[in-house]
């Protein structure tokens, strides 16, 4: 039996978070934001929610029908594509607002988004994969893939390229597996992790 997958709405937004923070909260550049375990703990939890309600607000989230698995996609338009899917949310000032809001003597949280901001591809419509997440106990079954391939797929049929940042080397072979090839210029946190965008060209449905 396939993956069921549907679109989260407000009524989401909780079990969303979490499986984001479960998902996430020892990933590098999680770590590298919160280096603190416990400031992790607490922590982590809004900067997810945070992005949570950027898209839900602008964008969409794919979950599983189980609630196991989740993507969160961006629309972007060619002309807003090199603000990044914070600016979505105050425009320049996103990764600030989002800072604020989850913490504000942490300037790493407002580096991230500017860093990532800086090296958005402009100039194409795309669609963004900001994040993709699966809970620990079933990773490796193909859930990720599964979540994403049906709009990869509404790419191809429409033309669209798509865009996303691996945020470590595991995450990096699974899109490279999905068509997405390495950008040519990483993201590097100073003092912290390396992050690899990544694009892929709409596959030819001759």
């Amino acid at each position: 039996m396939g993956v069921v997958i549907r679109t989260a709405d407000e009524g989401d937004r909780e079990p969303v978070t979490r499986l984001l923070d479960r998902a996430f909260r020892d990933d590098p550049v999680s770590v590298w934001v919160f280096p603190g375990a416990e400031d992790r703990r607490t922590r982590h939890p809004g900067l997810m929610a945070a992005f949570v309600d950027i898209v839900l607000a602008a964008g969409r989230i794919d979950v599983t029908e189980d609630g196991t698995a989740c993507a969160l996609w961006m629309s972007v338009p060619a002309e807003e594509a090199q603000k990044g899917p914070e600016g979505e949310q105050g425009g320049d000032d996103g990764p600030a607002l989002v800072r604020e809001a989850v913490d504000p003597d942490n300037e790493r949280i407002e580096l991230v988004g500017r860093l990532t901001g800086e090296i958005h591809p402009s100039g194409r419509a795309h669609e963004y994969l900001w994040l993709i997440a699966v809970a620990p106990e079933r990773q490796g079954q193909g859930l990720g893939a599964a979540l994403v391939q049906p709009v990869l797929d509404r790419c191809d049929r429409e033309g669209v390229p798509a865009y996303l940042e691996a945020s470590n080397p595991r995450s990096r072979a699974l899109y490279e597996r999905l068509g997405f090839a390495f950008s040519g210029r990483t993201v590097d946190l100073p003092d912290g992790p390396r992050m690899w965008p990544m694009w892929r060209e709409p596959r030819n449905q001759g």
